[in-house]
C-alpha cells in the first residue's frame, strides 16, 4: 500500500512546482487509508499530483496498467519533472499491480485496444472487457466496463475525475464497486481526484483539499463540493436568482 510520498527540492518557479499546493509540499502521508480523495478547484494541482504518482509508479498517462504501453513517441507532458522529484514509500513493499484511468483519455485507451487486437498473434484485449469493443458502448458504459473488469482486484488504483464520464446513478454504482473491492481485496487502494459530492461521501475516506494553504485533510461537510451542492439543492431559486442578478451587474 502507498503509505507516503516525499518531494526532493526543486525550482519552485517552474511548473508544476509553482502551483501553490505543490509548492508547499514536502511530504504527504496517506494515513494508512486505502481510500483517498484529492479535491479542489480546477488548476489547484490535484490532477497534476495524481499524474505524477501514476508516472512514478510506472503507469501510462493515457491509462492502463504497467504492461499496457501506448505510443512511446507521445509527448511526456509537464508532470514528468514532478514525478522525477518524487519518492514513493510502500508498506508492505510495492507489488507493481494497479491501474490509472481518466475520463478524458478513454477514447485513446479504447482505440489502442482495438488497434492492438488487429495485430497478428496479439490475442484479444477486448476479451478482458467483455468481448466487445469499448467504442461500441456509450462513454459512461465504456468507463464503467473498464472499472468493473479491471478494478476488482488488489493494486493501486488511480482515477482522475471519474465523475466526468458517469451520471449520478452510475456514480452510485461506482461507490458500490469501490466498497466491494476494498472489502474483498485487503491490498487494494484507491486515490481519486474528484469534484463529486457523491463520491466524496464514501465512509472512512481520507479527503485532502488542494488550495492556497497547501494540501491538508478536510471533513466532507467542509468541502466546497458539498457546501455548494447543498446550498443549491436547498434553495435553488434563491441561489439562481442571486447568481443571475450578479451576472447582469
Amino acid at each position: 500500500m502507498l503509505h507516503s510520498l516525499t518531494l526532493q527540492p526543486a525550482p519552485h518557479h517552474d511548473y508544476p512546482f509553482n502551483v501553490p499546493a505543490i509548492q508547499s509540499l514536502t511530504m504527504l502521508t496517506f494515513a494508512d487509508s486505502r481510500l483517498t480523495f484529492f479535491t479542489g478547484e480546477n488548476g489547484s494541482g490535484k490532477s497534476t499530483l495524481l499524474e505524477a504518482i501514476a508516472l512514478k509508479y510506472g503507469l501510462s498517462l493515457e491509462g492502463g496498467n504497467r504492461n499496457f504501453n501506448f505510443d512511446p513517441d507521445l509527448p511526456q507532458g509537464d508532470t514528468y519533472p514532478l514525478a522525477r522529484a518524487m519518492k514513493l514509500s510502500f508498506r508492505p513493499a510495492r507489488t507493481g499491480e494497479g491501474f490509472f484511468f481518466r475520463a478524458e483519455t478513454l477514447w485513446n485507451f479504447a482505440t489502442t485496444i482495438d488497434e492492438k487486437d488487429k495485430e497478428p498473434f496479439g490475442g484479444s484485449l477486448n476479451e478482458s472487457f467483455g468481448g466487445k469493443s469499448l467504442h461500441a458502448r456509450s462513454h459512461g458504459e465504456a468507463f464503467m466496463t473498464v472499472l468493473d473488469f479491471k478494478f476488482r482486484r488488489s493494486g493501486l488504483f488511480l482515477l482522475d475525475e471519474p465523475e466526468a464520464a458517469l451520471s449520478p446513478q452510475r456514480q452510485l454504482s461506482f461507490l458500490i464497486l469501490i466498497h466491494q473491492t476494498l472489502r474483498d481485496y485487503p491490498d487494494a487502494q484507491f486515490i481519486i481526484s474528484t469534484h463529486s459530492p457523491i463520491l466524496l461521501d464514501l465512509p472512512d475516506a481520507q479527503i485532502l483539499s488542494f488550495d492556497n494553504e497547501g494540501i491538508h485533510p478536510i471533513a466532507y461537510e467542509d468541502t466546497p463540493a458539498f457546501q455548494i451542492t447543498r446550498r443549491f439543492l436547498n434553495t435553488p431559486e434563491t441561489m439562481l436568482e442571486r447568481l443571475l442578478d450578479e451576472s447582469d451587474d
